[in-house]
């Protein structure tokens, strides 16, 4: 199956995309309270470790000297990771620390 990077864009659409990217301060919050948390497991978190093992290191799906695309998957890899992080974590600590955040 083969990759589409300008996937994302395309579900989401223009305004959805640009949603998820004003609410990136929260999402900054919520994730690095999630690692954090004790009561979140440790395979949730190697998720995140992964997450940043292909940020830093060189190997890559699509090589960035293809602009655009290059960093599309980039985009799409850590967002489809983030989501796994997500579900991997218990709901109801997820839910609790999105309530706090919301709060204030």
């Amino acid at each position: 199956m083969a990759v589409k990077p300008t996937g994302i864009i395309r579900q989401l659409g223009w305004r959805k995309f640009f949603q998820l990217l004003t609410h990136l301060p929260s999402f900054v919050k919520l994730f690095s309270r999630l690692i954090k948390d004790p009561r979140v497991s440790t395979s949730p978190k190697l998720v995140v470790a992964g997450i940043l093992a292909y940020v830093i290191l060189p190997t890559d799906l699509l090589p960035d000297f293809l602009i655009g695309f290059g960093q599309m998957d980039d985009l799409a890899v850590i967002l489809g990771a983030l989501k796994l992080f997500l579900r991997l974590c218990p709901s109801e600590v997820v839910q609790e620390h999105l309530n706090s955040i919301t709060r204030g």
